[in-house]
């Protein structure tokens, strides 16, 4: 799958984001070494703690069908430039090693970038 193709399957879990707080609607799509895609969307709580952002959804619905193993995340919103994962998500993106990062907006800019890129001196198991 493409960089585009997978920018496209996030676009539309955007459109079924639950944002009526923020009105910030994000969409996210990862993309597993098995070759399955599993999309997510930010829902919204009016107690913002509860929140969850659209790739922390993306990736536990595939880690829920068993996935462990992934092959890159596209992350879409209507922002002015790319789209960058919040420090939260950019944690568990690293808990589950997704090395490529496409950060999209709407008007069709992207960038990819890497894990270590992106979350340099991250935080993981070897330093518990």
């Amino acid at each position: 799958m493409t960089d585009a193709e997978l920018i496209e399957v996030a676009k539309k879990y955007r459109e079924r984001a639950y944002a009526p707080y923020s009105k910030f609607q994000v969409g996210a799509a990862v993309l597993t070494k098995s070759g399955h895609v599993y999309g997510g969307c930010n829902i919204e709580n009016a107690s913002y703690p509860v929140t969850n952002c659209a790739e922390r959804t993306a990736i536990f619905k595939a880690v829920s069908e068993g996935e462990r193993e992934f092959e890159a995340i596209a992350i879409v919103a209507d922002t002015s430039g790319p789209c960058a994962p919040c420090g939260m998500c950019r944690q568990a993106i690293c808990e589950f090693r997704i090395g490529r990062i496409i950060m999209a907006n709407l008007k069709g800019d992207s960038k990819a970038v890497s894990l270590e890129e992106i979350l340099p001196f991250a935080f993981t198991e070897n330093d518990l």
